[in-house]
C-alpha cells in the first residue's frame, strides 16, 4: 500500500508501489519526448532566425513547409495507384476531362482572384486556412478512391492541386507584410521556398514508407499535415490582413499600355503611373508565365510518357521519380543562388538561365532520352527558381510599395493560371517524346525571344539610373 508523506518538504507527495510502477514509463516518455523537442527546436531557430521571429515570416516558412510536405504526401499516394493503373488513353481522357471541369473556375476566377485579394484584404489568413482545410477534407476523401477505384479519384486529385494554386497565390501576397528590417523580398521569398523544399525532400521518403502500410496511409498523414497547416494559417500575425494604405495594381508597363475599362480613366494620369508597374516587371512577368507553361508541360506530358515509355531498365514510377528529383534539387540550388546573386541585375539574370532552358530543351528534343528529360528537368527547375526570384526583386524595386503587394497577388494569379495552360497542352499531344519536347522547346523560346531584348534594354536603363 502506497504510503503517504506529511513531512514539510513533502506534503502530499504520493510514495511507494505506484511511484515505482510510474517511473520507468516516465523515463520512456521523457526519452522519446527528448528527440522530438530538439529537432522542433531546431526548426524553430532555423525559421525564426535574423528577425523572421519577431516579424512573422517565421511562421510562414513553417506554413509553407506544411504545405509542400502535405502536397507531396498525396503525391506519393497516387503517384502507384489507381491514377495510372488504368489504360493510358483511357487515363489521359479522364484527366483532361477533370482538369477541364476542376479547373475551368479556376481559369474563370483567375483575372478575379487578384482584385478579390485586394478587395477583400481581411480575409488572407482565412483563405490560406480555407485552402489548408479543403486540402485535409479531399486526401480524406481520396482514401476511399484509392483504393476502390471510385470516380471521385480525379475531381478530388485535381481539387487539391486547385486548392494548391490558390493557396501560392495569397502567400504572394503575405510575404511583403512579414519582411523583417533589413530583409529583401528576395531573401524572404527564398527562405520559404527553401522551407518548403525542405520539408518535400523529408515528407518524400516518410510517404513512401507509410506507403508499404497501405495506400491509404499517406492520405491519413496528409489530412493530418493539413489540419496543422489551417491551424498554422489562422494564427499568423493580424498584420498579415491588413491593408492599410495598399492599392490595386495594374499589370501593364505604363498608362499608354492599359487595355479594357482602365484605358477610358487615361485623364488620371499620375494615379494610374503608380499603380502600373514598368516594362522590367511586364516582360519579367511574361517571360516567367513561359516557364509556367513548361513546368505544366512537362508535368502531365511526362507522366503519361514515361508511363508508357519508361526509362531504359527502370519502372515507370521509378523513372518519375527520378525525374522529379531532378527537378526538385534544380529548384533547390536555384533558390540558394538566388541569394548570392543579388548585385546581378535581375533582368540579365532571366535572360540567361531561359536561354539555358531552350537549349536543354531543344537538345532534349533532338537527342532524346533518359538522360536528357533528367537535365532538362533539372535545368528548368533552377531557372523556374531563380527567375521567379528576379521577378520578385524587379518588383520590390520598381513597383511603388502602395501597389507592392496587389502586384504579387496578381502576378502569382498569372503564374498559376500559365501552369494550367501548360497542362493542358501536355495531356493534348501524342505521346512522342522528340515532337513533346520539341513544342516544349518552341513554348519557352517563344516567351524568352519576345522578352530578351526588353529585359536587357531595361537592364541598362536601371544601370544608367544608379550611376546617375
Amino acid at each position: 500500500m502506497a504510503a503517504v508523506r506529511t513531512s514539510r518538504g513533502n506534503r502530499g507527495r504520493v510514495t511507494g508501489g505506484a511511484d515505482r510502477e510510474g517511473g520507468p514509463l516516465r523515463a520512456v516518455g521523457r526519452a522519446l519526448k527528448s528527440p522530438v523537442r530538439t529537432v522542433g527546436r531546431l526548426i524553430r531557430r532555423a525559421t525564426h532566425a535574423h528577425g523572421a521571429g519577431e516579424s512573422g515570416l517565421g511562421k510562414l516558412i513553417e506554413l509553407h513547409a506544411v504545405n509542400g510536405a502535405g502536397d507531396v504526401l498525396i503525391t506519393v499516394a497516387l503517384a502507384s495507384t489507381v491514377f495510372f493503373s488504368v489504360p493510358t488513353d483511357e487515363a489521359r481522357g479522364r484527366v483532361a476531362m477533370y482538369l477541364a471541369i476542376t479547373m475551368a473556375p479556376f481559369a474563370l476566377l483567375a483575372p478575379v482572384i487578384g482584385p478579390l485579394v485586394d478587395r477583400v484584404p481581411y480575409g488572407r489568413r482565412a483563405a490560406m486556412a480555407s485552402a489548408m482545410g479543403a486540402r485535409a477534407v479531399l486526401a480524406l476523401v481520396l482514401t476511399g478512391a484509392v483504393v476502390g477505384g471510385g470516380i471521385q479519384l480525379y475531381p478530388a486529385a485535381l481539387g487539391v492541386l486547385m486548392c494548391s494554386k490558390a493557396y501560392g497565390v495569397v502567400r504572394s501576397a503575405v510575404v511583403p507584410r512579414l519582411l523583417p528590417r533589413r530583409f529583401s523580398l528576395v531573401k524572404a521569398n527564398s527562405r520559404v521556398t527553401l522551407g518548403g523544399l525542405v520539408a518535400t525532400g523529408v515528407a518524400a521518403p516518410v510517404g513512401a514508407g507509410l506507403h508499404q502500410l497501405g495506400p491509404r496511409w499517406p492520405l491519413y498523414a496528409a489530412c493530418a499535415v493539413f489540419v496543422a497547416g489551417t491551424l498554422l494559417s489562422l494564427s499568423l500575425p493580424k498584420k498579415v490582413d491588413s491593408a492599410k494604405g495598399e492599392e490595386s495594381a495594374l499589370l501593364a508597363a505604363d498608362p499608354d499600355h492599359l487595355h479594357g475599362p482602365h484605358r477610358r480613366t487615361w485623364g488620371d494620369r499620375p494615379r494610374l503611373a503608380l499603380r502600373t508597374v514598368g516594362t522590367s516587371v511586364t516582360h519579367g512577368l511574361a517571360v516567367n508565365a513561359s516557364q509556367r507553361v513548361l513546368s505544366g508541360f512537362l508535368l502531365f506530358f511526362l507522366a503519361f510518357l514515361l508511363r508508357e515509355h519508361p526509362m531504359s531498365g527502370q519502372s515507370a514510377a521509378v523513372s518519375m521519380g527520378i525525374v522529379a528529383v531532378s527537378a526538385g534539387t534544380g529548384n533547390a540550388l536555384g533558390t540558394a543562388v538566388g541569394a548570392w546573386v543579388r548585385s546581378r541585375p535581375p533582368e540579365r539574370i532571366i535572360v540567361t538561365v531561359v536561354a539555358a532552358v531552350v537549349v536543354a530543351a531543344a537538345l532534349a528534343a533532338a537527342f532524346f532520352g533518359a538522360a536528357m528529360v533528367a537535365v532538362l528537368a533539372g535545368v528548368a527547375g533552377f531557372a523556374q527558381a531563380l527567375s521567379k526570384l528576379s521577378l520578385d526583386a524587379m518588383i520590390q524595386r520598381d513597383v511603388p510599395e502602395q501597389v507592392r503587394t496587389s502586384a504579387f497577388a496578381r502576378s502569382e494569379t498569372t503564374l498559376q493560371m500559365a501552369w494550367v495552360v501548360g497542362g493542358a497542352i501536355g495531356i493534348s499531344l501524342p505521346l512522342v517524346g522528340p515532337l513533346g519536347l520539341g513544342v516544349a522547346a518552341a513554348l519557352v523560346g517563344a516567351g524568352w525571344a519576345c522578352t530578351a531584348r526588353g529585359l536587357l534594354h531595361a537592364a541598362t536603363a536601371s544601370g544608367r539610373r544608379r550611376l546617375t
